[in-house]
Parts: structure tokens; C-alpha cells; sequence
């Protein structure tokens, strides 16, 4: 019978056993589960626990701890919280499988939960940088080409109206009109906003429209950034623009579209903007989701006030 099967090292087997059988989990995924739990295994050995029934809350709670402070006496180091949550839920998972089994009588582990992820606050650059990577697209001595006079317009539109790329590349001609200086932009969940964009990107789209995007069309393609053949833009290209300009310019750090929509929210809260403005421009649904810019203008802030007030340390 299930409640026979009293040894700990029996009971994560029979576990993933039910992983393997019965949920159909993957190879990788029966491996990670069995090193995590091996893990735990080890630790409740430690404590002289050789069977779930034994385990209390505390042991979890306090296995928890061992994994984000580490264990010198078995040479084991702090783990990231994301390998403490992964390895606390293959616990969780296996106190809970015990219980449904009958191998215990409550589950001990469903109270305790794995930390909150760090909340990682977006990457942007300086107004320089953005500059630096705009003047760089299309090459050296290609940036009155067709293709050079679209990277410029791609990158600019990218960092004066903050769109997605998928947004960008998406574009049709009849989406914008340099006369109006905004663009109709189609986010997720077929949400639509008109956006404005500045002089510079402007200009640049007004460049390409005239002198590049002509030379690149080969049949009808409404697409407003259009490829060598004619067809429109990929994201996947769109994206080796960017890399590509990042990379003449001399940037150490890499660039993807997100951190010129990045640079485009911090630069406009840096410069007293709204965040309910920012909120409508980025196109989010909610402004908690835009409110994580203003965590990186605090920061900015915080650097300045310790190297500039007297009293600051």
C-alpha cells in the first residue's frame, strides 16, 4: 500500500515516478526535480528525517532559509531566488503529491512560499548614447542608401514615440502622416493610440519616404519599412538594425529595441512628464506596469543627492 512507502529516498522517487507516468514531465525537468530534491532529501537527513510524515512546517520553512543563506558544513552556496523557487516548489510539489497519496496526513508545505523575484528595473541609456547609436545607423558611408535612410528612420521612430518593434515593423504608410507629426501605433490585444513623434524622426522618415523606401519597393507592399526584396521589414531584422548601430557606435552594452522604449519613458519622466502620460504613450493597460520607470528615475536621483548634499552619508 502508498502509506508502506515510509523511506524518504523511496517517496521522491515514487514521486517522480508520478511526474514521469502520470503528468508526462520532461527529461530535463524529471533531472532538475531530482537534483532539488536530493537537495532536500540531504537537508531533512541532516535534521534525522527519514520520512515526510516526520517533516514539520518549520522544516521547510527553515530549508528555505538554508537555500538563500547557504550551508558551510556541506559546502553548499546561497542560490539566486530564482533557483530557491524552483527548488522550493519541487518540495511543495512532493508534500503535496505525499498528501494526495495518503503518505501523509496534511500538507506541510503548502503555507510556505518562495520569494519574490528582485524587481529589476529596466535598462535605458543616456540621451548621448541614443544620439550616438541614431548617427551611426546605415554604416559608414551608407547612410544616404535606401537601406541606411530606413535604419535611421527605424531607430529614430523606435526612440521618439517609444513603440515596440513588433509596433514599428507592423507600420503601414497610411499609419502616419509626417504633416501631422503623430503615428497610429497597434499594440497588444489589437489596442490602438495615436503617438507623436518629433522633429528628428521626422525628418528622417520624411528622408526615407522620399529617397529610400521608393528604390527598396519592387511590387505593392503597403508595409512602411520594407526589406531588400521589397517585402516588409522582419522583427528579427529590424532588431539586427539596432544591434548593428549600437555596435559602430562603440557600445560595450547590448541593445534591443526594449531599451530605446526604455530610454524613451525614463528620458520623459527625467523631464517632468506624467506617468499617466508616459502610461498612454507606452500603450500599457495599466500604470502600475509604467510606474516601474519612476523606480529608475529614483535611483538616478538617489546618486545624485549622495555625491551632492553635504549631509548626504
Amino acid at each position: 500500500m502508498t502509506a508502506a512507502v515510509t523511506g524518504l529516498e523511496d517517496q521522491i522517487r515514487r514521486y517522480l515516478d508520478h511526474l514521469a507516468v502520470e503528468r508526462g514531465a520532461a527529461a530535463n525537468t524529471l533531472s532538475s526535480y531530482g537534483r532539488d530534491l536530493d537537495r532536500y532529501r540531504r537537508y531533512l537527513g541532516s535534521r534525522g528525517v527519514d520520512s515526510l510524515a516526520e517533516v514539520a512546517e518549520e522544516d521547510v520553512r527553515e530549508f528555505l532559509v538554508a537555500l538563500r543563506t547557504g550551508d558551510p558544513d556541506r559546502d553548499e552556496a546561497p542560490l539566486a531566488d530564482s533557483s530557491v523557487a524552483r527548488t522550493l516548489v519541487a518540495a511543495r510539489g512532493l508534500h503535496k503529491f505525499a498528501t494526495a497519496e495518503g503518505i501523509t496526513a496534511t500538507d506541510v508545505a503548502h503555507a510556505v512560499r518562495p520569494p519574490k523575484p528582485a524587481r529589476r528595473l529596466p535598462k535605458s541609456l543616456p540621451v548621448d548614447q541614443v544620439v550616438a547609436i541614431i548617427e551611426a545607423a546605415g554604416g559608414d558611408g551608407a547612410a544616404d542608401t535606401p537601406r541606411g535612410l530606413r535604419d535611421r528612420a527605424l531607430i529614430e521612430l523606435l526612440y521618439s514615440c517609444g513603440a515596440r518593434i513588433s509596433e514599428a515593423v507592423a507600420l503601414d504608410i497610411d499609419d502616419m502622416t509626417t504633416e501631422s507629426g503623430a503615428v497610429l501605433l497597434r499594440g497588444k490585444g489589437g489596442r490602438e493610440r495615436i503617438v507623436p513623434i518629433g522633429g528628428p524622426a521626422i525628418d528622417a522618415l520624411d528622408a526615407y519616404l522620399v529617397r529610400g523606401r521608393p528604390a527598396l519597393v519592387s511590387r505593392y507592399n503597403p508595409a512602411l519599412f520594407l526589406n531588400a526584396r521589397g517585402g516588409r521589414l522582419s522583427r528579427q531584422s529590424a532588431w539586427q538594425v539596432l544591434s548593428d548601430a549600437a555596435e559602430r557606435a562603440g557600445l560595450q552594452t547590448s541593445v534591443s529595441p526594449h531599451t530605446m522604449r526604455h530610454s524613451f519613458a525614463t528620458h520623459l519622466l527625467d523631464g517632468g512628464a506624467d506617468v499617466r502620460v508616459v502610461q498612454e504613450l507606452l500603450g500599457h493597460a495599466s500604470v502600475t506596469t509604467t510606474q516601474v520607470y519612476t523606480l529608475v528615475t529614483v535611483s538616478a536621483m538617489r546618486e545624485v543627492y549622495a555625491t551632492a548634499h553635504p549631509r548626504a552619508r
